[in-house]
């Protein structure tokens, strides 16, 4: 019996331990990205809003959005020119597929690397996933949110939608943005990230 009790208190341990990293990184996220829309080289934001902006909504740390999948290569994929929210149309490349479980259902996300991008040495392991879910429109940006991901290093990759952000035409209409895939909705809200933004 007490080899019982210590065995569920190691594990209750550990468990605490990876939830308070998990805490942790999100709010260095949360930092970051704040920071970012305060300093006036960096942000997105009109320089009237920039004056009074504070913070950023964010859903509260969510540890079930933070899931393990399964990383797909697909290496013979042709590049697409992806449509934006102008006339402008990056061209892109399926770089892979991400499967994952949610609340007991199966998803599927494709990932995709931008052709310009991967000609930098500073991005050429860069990722972009882009994704729509059942919060856009109502909680969360209509268009949909964005994750970052470089290349992964084996077929288990950890995806945290608790560091889910909105595309910065979601703060003002003077940029051209990727527009999320069709096949890169999920049914399901995904409660986590950033949240639509309202105007101060």
């Amino acid at each position: 019996m007490q080899f019982l009790t210590l065995f569920l208190l190691v594990c209750f341990s550990i468990g605490a331990a990876a939830q308070e990293v998990r805490d942790t990184a999100v709010a260095a996220f949360q930092k970051h990205l704040n920071a970012e829309f305060k300093d006036p080289e960096k942000s997105p934001l009109p320089e009237k809003e920039l004056k009074s902006f504070k913070t950023l909504d964010f859903f509260p740390a969510a540890p079930q959005f933070t899931v393990e999948a399964e990383f797909v290569r697909t290496p013979n994929e042709v590049p697409f020119e992806m449509f934006t929210t102008t006339n402008r149309k990056p061209v892109y490349v399926k770089f892979g597929e991400v499967y994952f479980k949610l609340d007991g259902k199966e998803f599927k996300l494709n990932i995709y690397q931008s052709q310009d991008l991967s000609r930098k040495e500073e991005y050429k392991d860069y990722l972009f996933l882009p994704f729509t879910d059942l919060t856009n429109g109502e909680t969360s940006y209509s268009g949909g949110r964005y994750l970052d991901m470089k290349i992964p290093e084996s077929s288990k990759v950890v995806l945290d939608f608790n560091k889910a952000y909105n595309p910065y035409c979601a703060y003002s209409g003077e940029y051209s943005c990727p527009i999320v895939p069709q096949e890169n909705h999920l049914e399901i809200a995904i409660t986590a990230g950033v949240k639509a933004y309202e105007k101060h």
